[in-house]
């Protein structure tokens, strides 16, 4: 797994181009490339969990102009390994292999 940690400023450009960013996400977590994302409370910035390596994630950025949009920083890529994961709904966390 792969984690992104991104910083925003309130530019109108970075504003505009949020629901394309966002719609684009749904895309990714439908064919189970992204399994968790959403910006900080106070908007600063966002946090996206990524189920791909990190030549895969650099595809997946290359391809959405979010990215490098004025307003978007990307501050860190981080590989992960888990311990605990999500499982069926309602039955709480594994353990990962």
């Amino acid at each position: 797994m792969v984690i992104l940690e991104l910083a925003f400023t309130d530019s109108a450009v970075r504003l505009a181009a949020r629901p394309a960013h966002r719609q684009r996400l749904t895309e990714l977590h439908a064919q189970g490339q992204l399994l968790a994302a959403g910006p900080w409370a106070d908007d600063s910035g966002a946090l996206l969990v990524f189920d791909a390596t990190r030549a895969e994630l650099e595809a997946i950025m290359a391809a959405d102009p979010y990215y490098t949009t004025p307003g978007v920083q990307v501050l860190s890529i981080r590989d992960w390994t888990p311990v605990v994961v999500p499982s069926t709904p309602g039955t709480g966390g594994d353990l990962a292999r």
